[in-house]
């Protein structure tokens, strides 16, 4: 196809990107001739279609069902952008498909759907099922993508992952256990606040419990969630008695980060350099907002020994794509039904140590281009859904 380059944003080089979109399908076999064509399409396909109807198993070996992901978006929750609706997520979406072929050899189609309507949602997606090997969600407004998420994995027996959940948390536990061997802390005495409420915000708790971290504290914007508070949703009541319940910790975000060893921030917004400063000697600032870190690294390293941010421009990156495509190629190539929390937690876990004897404050997380990211997590996640039950190749 030869594209139209007069398009209104010519000569800025992120639009000339875009043009045509960031992806194709191509196809895998050749078509030489009628006797290529009779084997691709008819009459040979209806020997493989009886086969399928058969023992629908043969679609693992016969279609490219087990190797491809939907990328499933609602437009509701988009980069830093928020609710731009369908069309206009159609780019990122792009974008996280190409991700999945890059660094996973996963094959991403991108859905955008025109409801925000979870029941719609739900039934869209379990009615695409049979196309796809695995459906990750994208950039879907929480409270929603909570139940979104739960209802698919109840209804479905393939890999349901949302990324801004569980991506997030994977590579932000990575960065912190190497984060916490360099300040020489043990994860049962560390003390941790998480900005952010939301999807990233409850995935992170969840995440940093199953690992030993529980001296935690999450904030919203009326201060940290606990069950005392009259205004909690059914999910935040949960993440409250997971949390502070535990500690008895109440008050503002300024109040919690008074001695505390850890702040992840992943709720946008400031935090005031004189909060910052009271923190704990060699504390750890994951600011991950984007495109504008909560505290600025500069700010950071006048209190912290070890800053990450979201943003590819200063060390220590906080980049899902260190996860989702290991994530998805492991529990693909065990034919998993499903992505446990022992598969998040080993991936965490295989990030950390491909870091080794490199750490460093300004490397506590591999480089998304390190060859050596994707076989490392996919062999973890691989290994640890045969000792969760859920791998159907052994």
């Amino acid at each position: 196809m030869t594209l139209d380059r007069s398009h209104p944003h010519a000569g800025d080089p992120v639009f000339d990107l875009h043009v045509g979109g960031k992806m194709e399908v191509r196809s895998t076999v050749a078509l030489g001739g009628a006797d290529d064509l009779s084997l691709a399409y008819t009459p040979g396909v209806a020997r493989v279609c009886e086969a399928i109807a058969e023992d629908p198993a043969m679609t693992q070996h016969y279609t490219w069902v087990p190797n491809t992901v939907a990328v499933v978006t609602d437009g509701t929750a988009v980069l830093g952008l928020g609710d731009i609706g369908p069309s206009a997520a159609m780019p990122v979406m792009e974008g996280k498909a190409v991700l999945f072929k890059q660094f996973g050899n996963v094959d991403g189609v991108p859905i955008c759907l025109d409801t925000t309507d979870t029941e719609e949602i739900i039934e869209t997606v379990v009615r695409l099922a049979p196309s796809f090997g695995g459906i990750n969600l994208e950039d879907i407004s929480a409270p929603r993508c909570f139940e979104i998420e739960a209802r698919l994995k109840d209804r479905l027996d393939i890999p349901v992952f949302h990324d801004d959940q569980h991506g997030t948390a994977v590579v932000a536990l990575a960065a912190l256990q190497n984060a916490l061997r360099l300040t020489g802390r043990a994860a049962e005495t560390t003390r941790v606040v998480i900005s952010g409420a939301g999807a990233a915000g409850v995935a992170i708790a969840e995440i940093l419990l199953e690992a030993g971290i529980t001296d935690i504290a999450v904030t919203d914007r009326k201060g940290v969630v606990h069950s005392g508070r009259h205004d909690l949703t059914p999910v935040k009541r949960a993440l409250a008695e997971m949390t502070a319940d535990k500690t008895g910790r109440t008050g503002s975000l300024a109040d919690v980060l008074d001695g505390a060893d850890v702040y992840l921030g992943v709720s946008g917004g400031t935090v005031p350099e004189e909060d910052v400063a009271r923190m704990a000697p060699d504390a750890i600032i994951f600011a991950m907002a984007n495109p504008n870190p909560e505290v600025h690294p500069e700010v950071a390293h006048r209190h912290a020994r070890v800053v990450a941010t979201g943003r590819s421009d200063f060390p220590n990156q906080i980049n899902n794509v260190l996860a989702f495509p290991g994530i998805f190629r492991g529990a693909f190539d065990v034919h998993a039904t499903a992505i446990t929390e022992g598969m998040k937690l080993a991936a965490a876990q295989a990030l950390a140590d491909l870091v080794g004897d490199d750490l460093t404050e300004d490397l506590v997380v591999p480089s998304p281009f390190d060859p050596r990211v994707g076989p490392a997590v996919a062999a973890a996640v691989a290994d640890a859904a045969r000792r969760d039950g859920v791998a159907r190749l052994r």
